[in-house]
């Protein structure tokens, strides 16, 4: 249908172009106009403006302009209408396609807010092949997201119809990164009450936000300010740690990923030490560290160690063998 539209509406500017080029040609061969007087006339007949004719017309001249009038007006209607319906059915299409990708989306994330730190955090994702939703309320902020061609919702994050569109029930992690705080805080209520086990990542400006946010139900709270000052500090410091640990999480050149694996079911792994999981000898999977279920922390665990459901482990591989193990916790034990 799109393309036939898109036709059609070709069609109607080919005739516009035509009835322009007789109407200019017929005016300078036959009332001894100048080009740019026969053009000039074309154009006041066609748009039917008003204007008066550049001198008086004979009788062939009328009976030509009331042709030009008849037809230009008829085919400016006629491209008029089909450009309108194109953009309706672009419209309607997009929408459309948007609402069966998002009834089909899991695991995600949802990004409330398209601003300097929601680009920052919608390309990393990317970088990650992580499925994401961005949500904003500005029609300049949702053009930018369209021509990324990122999945979106024009309204408000803190609209639990909106969140809820977003697939928050199924979603895995949220970000609130709106231009105020007080906006992320509603964000982040609305949040939890849709999804009690959601992970919320909220930005706060001030400080004092901070313990507000941690009430309404972030999981943690990121101050740019704070970061940025200490990003600053370790690249002073420690240059070389800072720009291989930004590496791997930027797979910047690297074929190595930091990452967290929950286990979350019975699995390969559930009952084994790190010693008799594949983990080191097969897979050559470093664990850094585990954080078990009680939420005690296990830095460089032992290779004694046993795995259990409920555990994090903190482990650095090459991003295939990453796969392999993430198919691993996927499968039955």
């Amino acid at each position: 249908m799109k393309e036939k539209l898109l036709n059609q509406v070709g069609l109607g500017l080919v005739a516009l172009t035509v009835i322009t080029i007789i109407g200019t040609v017929f005016y300078s061969l036959s009332e001894d106009f100048s080009i740019l007087e026969a053009f000039y006339m074309t154009i006041i007949t066609i748009s039917t403006t008003g204007f008066k004719e550049v001198r008086p017309l004979s009788d062939a001249g009328m009976v030509v302009t009331i042709f030009i009038i008849i037809s230009g007006v008829l085919t400016i209607a006629y491209t008029g209408s089909k450009a309108a319906q194109l953009i309706i059915e672009t419209q309607l299409f997009r929408r459309n396609r948007m609402s069966k990708q998002l009834g089909k989306i899991k695991n995600h994330y949802i990004v409330c807010g398209y601003g300097r730190m929601g680009r920052e955090v919608c390309d990393t994702l990317i970088d990650n092949n992580e499925e994401f939703v961005v949500i904003d309320s500005a029609q300049e902020k949702i053009d930018q997201i369209i021509e990324k061609g990122f999945l979106f919702i024009h309204g408000d994050g803190a609209n639990d119809e909106t969140l809820i569109q977003a697939g928050i029930e199924k979603a895995k992690g949220l970000a609130a990164v709106v231009k105020s705080d007080a906006e992320n805080i509603f964000i982040t209520l609305s949040a939890r009450e849709l999804n009690k086990d959601l992970f919320v990542v909220a930005r706060a400006i001030e400080e004092r936000t901070e313990s507000k946010l941690q009430k309404a139900g972030a999981n943690r709270v990121v101050k740019p300010y704070e970061l940025g000052g200490k990003r600053i500090v370790h690249l002073l410091l420690r240059p070389g740690v800072t720009d291989f640990i930004e590496g791997i999480a930027r797979k910047n050149g690297m074929n190595i990923n930091l990452e967290e694996i929950s286990i979350t079911k019975p699995c390969p792994l559930v009952g084994k030490t790190l010693a008799e999981s594949p983990l080191r000898k097969e897979l050559n999977i470093m664990v850094i560290a585990i954080y078990k279920s009680d939420v005690s922390f296990i830095y460089n665990p032992r290779s004694t160690e046993k795995i259990e459901i409920g555990d994090k482990l903190i482990v650095i591989a090459e991003t295939e063998n990453l796969a392999r193990l993430n198919e691993m916790v996927a499968s039955d034990g």
